[in-house]
């Protein structure tokens, strides 16, 4: 046993009391909590177990994704609380480069008492800890929002008219504090709001224009009756921590993300405003009747279409594997939706992408007690696939699986477990094969009648090519009227069997009788991705849509070509859209999709050559396209069947 005896010690080891000096504090720490600890390490104070003046300025950097985020703890706890109506303001003032932003969240819930209004806004301190059932749970959203947007908080509540009760979160004020044991203040009565909140509620906003906005209240006079018996106001002065510095694109924020987070209780009824302006609910789904989507004039099918709908039940927690015949479960509802392509995918292109959002990252959204905590793509279910615009996925489970679905304490994301995302794919992975294959043969449809009538760029270009090669394709060369009229014959027959939708029997005849080189297009699992065939003179290119390499290369190329070309004929200019380089990257793609479909083109004339020249090719080819489509099939990720 080793012992240790302090007159052995050299001096210069011996600890001494440490002095706040040598502590390394930065020079913005609270000097409040600096005399604190003075005390603590000299003096042996009782240490508390929550350091006051550095943990109010820690919980500033919590971190929120967005202002809008922070600001959704605040609607959160209004709308669990009652509110039939909630109200948020961004009131901008000063120069352009020197702008202050006032933040406010009005909403006429049931109020708290002075008590519980004291009680409220400490850290913690919640009505409903724990409590799965509603949207809050930790007592902790409505300060720790606060602070991340701003220093100070005022929070004024009410059960009894004109009777307004003052609480102010202080973070400087704290942090001078020199008491180990910060206590709250007793609320402050009033019997009116102070002239900077009362303005707000009364005047209108700089954004958006005047005639859209419907104030709370026309004039100061009306403010008392207005505001009712209850409710709760959340007031932020000279804002320093936002997303952004314009009001303007503050609430066009706040506006996209409310109207899908809440787009459940706002079609319930309950009214949103973000600076006087209603907000509409969105549905990331399609399915809503009452979404802001089923208003768009241009749109005949105004709801997705409902495939799957299964209740699945989830294992509350991860350990409850060691004993799965007694695990505690609880259930998750997941459904699949199909959007109506034949509808909405010959819409312009300025509907699908400004008006429907069809191209926002929204597959998957995801909600605890209806109330959004997720919308995005989860790659465990979605797989790697090109048509998420195409169908939607969403998931609703109560508060008894935030273990399992990993959700956050301010409700930002999801982080799911292993065994939750295996259940989830179990449940849905049949269903979305299947719907993909329906989404896949529509394009590949699609994709056949683009041209109409008429042959395709690489098409002419090969026709075109055809007079340069060194040794033409071999062509029938009537000679009698009877020859002719055979070779007709032939042809309306091969244009039948190459006819593309909404072509006419004559349209493809003349199509087919024009041209030397065709690329047609077949949906079949047995075959491999191209076929060659050569036929009164025609080369014909036939494209497997039901090939991994149709939906994972040429179909994202067609589709990008379809978007130039869609374009093109609304009489877009080259940078009409917001980012400028999507026109030069859908030219780009464009002009990949003619260079493969040359290539395939040029490989199948070769191997018609070559099988002309010597019939025993043409089984020596066959094998060919099935071992390489197979050999390809596989190093793309899916196997053939």
């Amino acid at each position: 046993m080793l012992e240790q005896h302090n007159e052995n010690v050299p001096e210069a080891d011996v600890q001494t009391p440490l002095d706040i000096q040598t502590t390394g504090w930065g020079e913005e720490a609270p000097r409040g909590g600096k005399a604190v600890l003075n005390r603590i390490i000299k003096e042996k104070a009782t240490v508390p177990l929550f350091f006051g003046q550095t943990l109010i300025s820690s919980l500033r950097d919590v971190g929120y994704n967005s202002t809008t985020s922070a600001l959704c703890e605040h609607v959160d706890n209004a709308i669990q609380w009652g509110a039939t109506e909630v109200r948020v303001y961004f009131r901008q003032t000063g120069k352009k480069g020197a702008y202050e932003t006032d933040v406010l969240v009005l909403d006429n819930g049931g109020g708290m008492a002075p008590n519980i209004l004291r009680f409220a806004t400490s850290f913690g301190g919640s009505m409903v800890y724990d409590n799965r059932s509603g949207i809050g749970r930790y007592g902790m959203g409505m300060k720790t929002a606060a602070l991340s947007m701003c220093p100070v908080m005022d929070l004024y509540s009410w059960q009894e008219q004109g009777a307004y009760y003052n609480m102010t979160l202080d973070v400087e004020a704290i942090g001078k504090e020199r008491a180990n044991l910060i206590e709250l203040p007793d609320p402050t009565l009033m019997d009116q709001l102070p002239s900077e909140v009362s303005e707000m509620l009364t005047k209108p906003m700089s954004f958006p224009d005047k005639h859209e906005q419907m104030l709370f209240a026309e004039k100061t006079d009306d403010l008392r009756d207005r505001l009712g018996k209850s409710g709760t106001i959340v007031f932020l002065p000279s804002c320093d921590r936002l997303t952004f510095a314009k009001a303007r694109t503050l609430c066009e924020h706040a506006v996209k993300e409310m109207s899908r987070v809440y787009r459940r209780f706002l079609a319930k009824g309950i009214k949103l405003f973000v600076n006087n302006r209603l907000v509409e609910p969105f549905d990331p789904t399609y399915s809503m009747a009452s979404a802001r989507h089923a208003k768009i004039p241009d749109i005949k099918e105004k709801e997705s279409r409902l495939v799957f709908s299964k209740v699945i039940e989830i294992k509350r927690r991860e350990n409850n594997h060691q004993d799965p015949e007694n695990a505690e479960t609880a259930p998750a509802t997941v459904r699949l939706y199909a959007l109506p392509i034949q509808d909405w995918g010959s819409l312009p292109l300025k509907v699908r992408k400004n008006d429907l959002h069809l191209y926002d990252d929204n597959t998957i959204s995801v909600l605890r007690n209806d109330r959004e905590v997720f919308v995005g793509t989860i790659p465990q279910i979605m797989k790697r696939h090109s048509d998420a615009n195409w169908l939607r996925i969403q998931i609703d489970f109560a508060g008894q699986l935030d273990e399992a679905f990993g959700v956050a304490a301010n409700k930002q994301g999801i982080r799911p477990k292993d065994y939750v995302l295996n259940d989830l794919s179990t449940a849905l992975d049949a269903e979305i094969s299947a719907l993909r294959e329906q989404i896949k043969k529509f394009q590949s449809e699609q994709t056949v009648g683009r041209h109409g009538s008429k042959p395709s760029e690489s098409e002419m270009k090969a026709d075109e090519a055809e007079n340069r090669q060194a040794k033409p394709v071999p062509t029938p060369a009537p000679t009698t009227e009877e020859e002719r009229r055979q070779l007709d014959e032939n042809l309306r027959t091969l244009a039948m069997m190459l006819k593309r939708e909404k072509e006419t029997d004559d349209e493809a005849f003349e199509r087919v009788k024009n041209s030397k080189h065709i690329i047609h297009y077949k949906h079949d699992v047995y075959w491999p991705f191209y076929h060659v065939d050569q036929r009164f003179g025609k080369i014909i290119l036939t494209i497997n849509t039901a090939h991994p390499f149709y939906e994972r290369l040429y179909a994202p190329l067609s589709s990008a070509a379809l978007t130039l070309d869609t374009r093109a004929a609304e009489g877009a200019p080259a940078d009409a859209d917001e980012n400028a380089s999507e026109p030069q990257t859908f030219k780009g793609a464009k002009e990949a999709l003619v260079a493969l479909q040359l290539m395939l083109l040029s490989l199948a004339r070769a191997q018609s050559s070559m099988a002309l020249q010597d019939p025993d090719r043409s089984h020596t080819f066959d094998l060919f396209r099935k071992e390489w489509s197979d050999t390809y099939a596989t190093q793309l990720g899916t196997a053939t069947v």
